[in-house]
């Protein structure tokens, strides 16, 4: 028996696969062997989300994994963002299974600002001179973030870094929507599913955390 479950979310330019019951935990490559490359390389970067989260990781590798579900992406896949709604994502979620999803998008928010912390002002360039600074890259999460509360019925005046409480309220309400079990539906009547926005939300987060790690180091 497979130790972990992959989704994978296919163009002809970019595959997104994620492990199916860590949010969060996804990655990219121009197919789908270097995406599960760059999967199993993130694992000891997501365990500390998992510990976070007062829970465990198990260590994997590439045989370890058993691709559960494939769907086809689009343009926002091949722009950079896993935007396809799969069947797993439409599973019912009970309370319990709520909570441990919701302690997971926490601890891809704490670890984020861990990051945003100790990261310099100023981070090193792409290959190409490209690539946001750190308070950009702050600012553009919680920009995402208020996008996402939208998806999932959430109506609040736009938070901002000078105001760290309108950050810290709206990521709160957030977590209370996660944190109630569900049937599966969309919430709010829009579009999102509670694991969908899951999974959403932790990837972004992580996503910019570890580019701006990898950022904040001397180029190789």
């Amino acid at each position: 028996m497979a130790k972990l479950e992959i989704g994978a979310e296919v163009t002809l330019k970019k595959t997104f696969v994620w492990a199916i019951d860590w949010p969060g935990w996804c990655r990219s490559g121009k197919d789908r062997d270097l995406a599960i490359e760059a999967l199993i390389a993130a694992r000891s970067r997501y365990a500390k989300v998992a510990k976070r989260a007062g829970l465990e990781l198990t260590k994997v590798d590439a045989d370890d994994l058993r691709v559960a579900e494939t769907v086809d992406g689009g343009g926002g896949t091949e722009f950079g963002v896993p935007s396809s709604i799969t069947k797993l994502d439409r599973r019912p979620t009970s309370k319990a299974e709520a909570e441990r999803l919701t302690s997971l998008v926490e601890a891809a928010w704490i670890i984020f600002d861990r990051v945003a912390e100790r990261s310099p002002a100023e981070l090193r360039k792409g290959p190409r001179g490209g690539g946001r600074d750190r308070d950009k890259m702050i600012d553009h999460v919680i920009g995402a973030d208020h996008a996402y509360a939208h998806e999932i019925g959430l109506r609040r005046p736009e938070p901002s870094r000078a105001d760290r409480g309108t950050v810290d309220a709206e990521r709160s309400a957030v977590l209370e929507v996660l944190r109630q079990p569900s049937d599966g539906s969309p919430l709010a009547d829009r579009r999102w599913t509670q694991r969908y926005a899951a999974r959403r939300i932790a990837w972004h987060a992580l996503d910019h955390a570890w580019e701006m790690e990898d950022r904040s180091e001397p180029a190789p």
